[in-house]
């Protein structure tokens, strides 16, 4: 095993020569990407376009069917609500040319629904009415630009007292304003390293790999976006996790070469220590993510699984980046690199008895208890809105009052019940005849639950229907839930007696279907990622104790940012100061974000108990290996985590609501981890631990390989009293 671990430093040291040696023609290769990488994308490069789909499900059945034998039902829709305080039938002429104009005008429409043709499409009251647009495309493919055209016809044909509000799928999907988020994280990420750095050079190193690199994966998953179906916002996603690691990864190289250089070293020598070092840190903490972010394929779900793929090209293509162009640029400055300094705020680095950090470090190491208690306590408090967490999809009705989805919601709502904003699709397979439609047309009325049922539609062949369920409750209501198992587990199997089979559907249904497969799918994402990061680490570290901790840890901060969430977007602690109401948590976020901040957590962890191990390894002893480790990398890793969360911050900005989620659950969970856990718990319970923190039985240390993430192994002479096999 040691030899292995031999042969896998000489690999890292001849890299980190080549580069040094060859840097000019490093840095010349990955401009030479990015130029080609954004041609690429830019003439074959495919949409961001979200499209929902749920294989094995009942819902995806229904759709397939519908997009089979009835298309006419199958494509995406549109509301065009109307409300008239005098009367709808006043307006008949207004409301009848307003349809025109759209049937005329708007490309992809296959047929429109007057509220005069179809009943219930008016308000018992007569003052509102609704008129369902139909497009030739699935809702999330119908184009921008046809969304856009329908919404100004309906923008000119509103004036007092004749209110057109458009909504419905179709409006919400295109009604997603524009919102550079980034730029404020990067502005931001400049002062934070100026500060770090004191130097305008050392600041630039990062910024700049970091930018090289977010260019380069957003031009690969656009050029993916041709054959595979990323979201709609998977850009923002992308550039969210792409700036916050990019900055990240090689802020940790950049740090190591100063040290080294500090420390009297030749250039070459500081960019084989920082890569060797730093650098194998970085690789391994990759590893670590997008392990993470590919877990997120066993939930089965496409929609998530080409999100996780977009997560995990940007930070893989950031390893790269930290691994080549960042050591290629620090080759290029070489002493040069503190150039530019900032009066006032020049730093060091390594470590130094005198440091801020070395005196915290050793107060909490004198009394390790209490600062463990208060950290964990603090931790658990912060995880208790867990247990109020309730999942669902967010729909327009939680979205900002002034855009159009939601004015037209509201209207429905207020005209027609709230279950009328989610609707149930009940699909008919009737082959065998269609013996009983009546029958489950009567079923379905007297369900309680249910508001009103529909005549049965049939296809011109006359072997399948569509049935509309409307129920009482709001689509995001646990009764809806209940509602569409009742229907799919008792109702509607009595009536299937005659042969025929039916399938409960709509967007409602299939959101349903989609939050049980993520809870059955869950506890594998879970185990699967914790346990082949547990194995990472300590083949890494040597010590089952360090991995279980961190494991441990790491649950600890995903569990208060998850409270933190509930709090502010489910209680509505602070939701008017980000503009956002009320509402579930997204079902798919708890998973999301489980798998990028186990992550992104072991970015911090690997960094700063590699340092704490090559200390330990030189010295044998536990503490002072502690208070070491802590002082060389708590500035940079509070540096990098002010940056993460910065960047985090920025896109709650934003106008997407699980934009948000994501920016302040991220933005928590990073400023949880490198302040109360690495600073607060990982000492004090460090020192509670001593020898046992590097304990590993004999027989794991034999099977697994050692990975050597602090670098070369030392001998046996370089170890200062270190325990035998590191236990």
């Amino acid at each position: 095993m040691a030899e292995q671990g031999a042969r896998d430093v000489t690999v890292m040291e001849r890299w980190a020569r080549f580069v040094h040696r060859r840097k000019l023609l490093v840095l010349a290769a990955w401009l030479a990407i990015l130029v080609a990488g954004g041609a690429a994308a830019r003439s074959f490069g495919g949409e961001f376009q979200t499209e929902f789909t749920l294989p094995g499900s009942e819902s995806q059945r229904a759709t397939d069917l519908l997009k089979e034998r009835f298309p006419a039902q199958a494509g995406g829709e549109a509301d065009i609500v109307f409300e008239v305080p005098t009367g709808i039938d006043g307006a008949r002429p207004q409301i009848e040319e307003v349809l025109a104009r759209i049937q005329a005008e708007v490309p992809d429409v296959a047929a429109i629904e007057s509220p005069f043709e179809r009943p219930g499409y008016i308000s018992p009251d007569g003052t509102i009415a609704r008129a369902v647009v139909r497009f030739t495309f699935d809702a999330d493919k119908v184009p921008h630009e046809t969304a856009v055209q329908l919404i100004r016809l309906t923008e000119e044909a509103a004036r007092p007292g004749f209110t057109v509000e458009p909504g419905g799928r179709v409006i919400q999907f295109n009604e997603q304003a524009e919102f550079g988020s980034e730029i404020y994280g990067l502005i931001a990420a400049v002062f934070i390293l100026l500060i770090a750095f004191g130097s305008v050079v050392a600041m630039g190193v990062p910024i700049g790999a970091a930018l090289f690199g977010l260019g380069t994966g957003l031009a690969l998953i656009t050029i993916a976006a041709r054959w595979v179906g990323f979201p709609s916002f998977s850009s923002q996603f992308a550039a969210m996790i792409g700036i916050g690691v990019g900055i990240d990864y090689s802020l940790l190289v950049v740090t190591r070469f100063r040290e080294a250089i500090h420390a009297g070293k030749r250039v070459e020598e500081a960019v084989v220590e920082a890569v060797t070092t730093s650098g194998r840190a970085v690789m391994f903490a990759g590893i670590v993510v997008a392990i993470a972010f590919f877990g997120l394929f066993v939930v089965g779900l496409p929609f998530v699984a080409t999100l996780a793929t977009a997560g995990a090209v940007v930070v893989l293509v950031a390893v790269a980046i930290a691994l080549s162009l960042t050591p290629a640029l620090l080759a290029v400055f070489g002493t040069r690199v503190d150039r530019l300094r900032v009066p006032f705020l020049h730093q060091s680095e390594g470590v130094d008895p005198r440091s801020p950090w070395y005196r915290l470090s050793r107060s909490i190491q004198a009394r390790p208890w209490p600062f463990a208690l208060i950290a964990g306590g603090l931790l658990v408090v912060l995880s208790l809105p867990i247990l109020d967490m309730q999942l669902g999809f967010t729909d327009a009705g939680n979205r900002s009052p002034s855009s159009h989805s939601r004015k037209a919601y509201d209207l429905i709502a207020k005209g027609f019940g709230p279950g009328t904003n989610g609707p149930l699709l009940v699909v008919a397979d009737a082959r065998n005849g269609n013996g009983g439609l009546q029958q489950a047309v009567e079923l379905l009325r007297a369900t309680p639950g249910v508001a009103s049922v529909t005549e049965p539609v049939l296809n011109p062949e006359g072997d399948t229907a569509v049935i509309t369920v409307i129920p009482t409750t709001k689509p995001q209501d646990h009764a809806t839930t209940e509602l569409v198992h009742r229907l799919r587990t008792d109702v509607l199997r009595r009536a299937e007696a005659n042969g025929d089979r039916f399938y409960v559907t709509g967007v409602t249904a299939g959101q349903i279907d989609a939050s049980d497969r993520i809870s059955q799918r869950m506890p594998y994402l879970f185990i699967g990622v914790i346990g082949l990061s547990f194995i990472l680490l300590t083949a890494m570290f040597r010590s089952v104790v360090v991995a279980l901790k961190a494991a441990i840890m790491n649950l600890l901060s995903i569990g208060a940012a998850y409270g933190v969430v509930v709090a502010v977007f489910q209680w509505g602690w602070g939701g008017e100061l980000i503009g956002v109401g009320t509402g579930p948590v997204e079902v798919f976020l708890p998973m999301m974000m489980f798998a990028i901040l186990f992550g992104l957590s072991m970015d911090y962890e690997v960094f700063l108990i590699s340092r704490i191990r090559e200390e330990y390894l030189k010295t044998g002893d536990t503490g002072l290996a502690v208070a070491n480790g802590l002082t060389a990398t708590a500035r940079v890793i509070t540096a990098a985590a002010a940056i993460m969360v910065t960047v985090f911050l920025a896109f709650v900005l934003g106008p997407e609501r699980v934009i948000k989620e994501f920016g302040i659950g991220l933005a928590t969970a990073i400023f949880v981890d490198a302040t109360i856990v690495r600073i607060l718990l990982v000492p004090s319970t460090m020192e509670l631990l001593g020898r046992w923190n590097w304990w590993m039985p004999q027989w794991l240390d034999r099977l697994l390989p050692n990975l050597h993430v602090e670098g070369p192994p030392p001998s046996e002479g370089e170890i200062a009293g270190a325990p035998a096999g590191g236990r």
